[in-house]
């Protein structure tokens, strides 16, 4: 450790310092908060009252050890192994995309526009955080979560088994031919990847550079792949009344709006997230 002042202010200054080349001071303020309060149990006012306090060795390595993986360009969550959604915190890691505010809306506008189905599927389920967050809303529902990715799953398995909720991982591509979505399937969901890797300069470094590519990026050549196919599988395998739901790219929600109608789903519905922005896409088979 580069320092043996164990103040809490000095440590305070180290993060404002080393931190401020990749987050603004806002963002600073808020992982300062977040590694006191996830590593030592401190809220806000704790904090900002023990500014002149001391920390023991062990409580210094807590917040210290944070900082230096900051440094290189992790992203807070992996660090801190986890992060909450929904009421739950949850496991991530490299392996995963890190659940956003915005997937937090889509799974509240579900709970209250939907009954509960006797069968929903999540796919591209990455943490899980979407069917462990409908599961937990829906205790008499089947859950199945799908994801391409093996250790995706293992981490969502974890989820399921520290929150107490059961669902089922199934490990399949959606692009692959022969996937099929179980016969009683009355919802399905998906935050599938979107993001045309012509834009991948404009996500934050530690986004681009640590979260699990095959999570954010499609082609450029046809940015509505995913949607496309999952949107079929809803078709074959929903009856009448089943409800799709999609978070979307900003640009390209309209695109996937028009894509459902055009293929026979009805109330088809683009819906903007707390910030205005063009984000969710509704649709009933």
């Amino acid at each position: 450790m580069r320092t043996a002042d164990n103040r809490v202010g000095t440590i305070l200054r180290m993060y404002e310092h080393d931190l401020a080349a990749r987050y603004d001071a806002g963002e600073r303020r808020a992982i300062l908060r977040t590694v006191f309060h996830e590593q030592l149990g401190w809220d806000a006012a704790r904090l900002e009252m023990h500014r002149d306090g001391t920390l023991s060795e062990s409580e210094l390595l807590k917040v210290y050890d944070p900082l230096k993986r900051l440094i290189a360009g992790e992203p807070l969550q992996y660090v801190l192994g986890g992060t909450w959604f929904h009421g739950m915190r949850l496991r991530v890691g490299p392996g995963v995309l890190i659940p956003r505010p915005e997937t937090e809306e889509m799974v509240a506008m579900i709970l209250e526009r939907t009954r509960p189905p006797r069968t929903f599927v999540d796919v591209g389920t990455g943490s899980g955080c979407i069917a462990l967050a409908l599961r937990k809303a829906w205790p008499a529902s089947r859950a199945i979560g799908v994801d391409a990715s093996g250790e995706a799953l293992r981490i969502a398995a974890a989820n399921g088994t520290e929150q107490g909720l059961e669902v089922e991982w199934l490990q399949a591509d959606v692009l692959a031919p022969g996937c099929r979505l179980p016969e009683d399937t009355e919802l399905v969901v998906s935050n599938p990847p979107y993001v045309p890797r012509s834009e991948a300069h404009s996500l934050a470094e530690h986004v681009r550079a640590h979260e699990p590519a095959a999570a954010l990026f499609v082609e450029d050549d046809d940015p509505l792949c995913f949607y496309r196919r999952i949107a079929i599988l809803a078709w074959e395998g929903m009856a009448p009344g089943g409800s799709l739901w999609f978070e979307g790219h900003h640009v390209h929600s309209g695109a996937v709006g028009e894509l459902l109608a055009a293929m026979g789903f009805r109330d088809v519905e683009v819906i903007k997230d707390l910030s205005g922005t063009p984000r969710f896409i509704h649709a009933t088979r």
